[in-house]
């Protein structure tokens, strides 16, 4: 999958998970979501770029938490009974790594239609345009579908083009 370009299906649709960040609904190609988790007790990791700041222990597996929030300039939020833990699988180039996002609340696998997409505009955005793939309008609002790859290419220390399920 080209971590550039929303790959539509041949009838125009994409299956995704949406979740909330503040008041903004986001969402996630299904086939990149490996778990759900409620929230776990998060180990932060010194040094660590704040993106990317701690970790949690999963089942014996290590894995990165990642905030979004920070990338699009979204203040931070206390934790609360909604909030969860969405863990993806990206193929970073160099192998396959599973990252969880820490969302205020998960909602549904939902289906967008391409016809009802559109790429950001060039001014009028709040957030660096580079970090939104598209933008699909739908009867509850707009959904943003983040560009993965933008975001997380300094964390990788690579200029990651591409991020597929595994």
């Amino acid at each position: 999958m080209d971590g550039n370009q929303t790959q539509w299906d041949a009838d125009g649709t994409l299956e995704v998970l949406t979740f909330n960040l503040q008041e903004e609904t986001f969402a996630l190609e299904a086939m990149l979501v490996r778990e759900i988790l409620d929230l776990l007790p998060e180990t932060r990791v010194p040094g660590a770029d704040p993106l990317v700041g701690s970790i949690v222990n999963f089942r014996g597996r290590i894995i990165p938490i990642t905030d979004l929030r920070l990338a699009f300039g979204m203040p931070a939020a206390e934790a609360t009974v909604d909030s969860r833990i969405v863990v993806i699988e990206i193929d970073a180039g160099s192998g396959c790594i599973q990252l969880g996002i820490r969302t205020d609340k998960v909602h549904e696998v939902a289906t967008l239609r391409q016809d009802a997409s559109e790429q950001p505009p060039v001014v009028g955005m709040r957030w660096r345009r580079e970090f939104v793939r598209d933008l699909v309008r739908t009867p509850r609002g707009v959904i943003v579908i983040p560009r993965l790859s933008a975001i997380f290419a300094d964390i990788l220390g690579t200029d990651v083009s591409a991020y597929s399920a595994a």
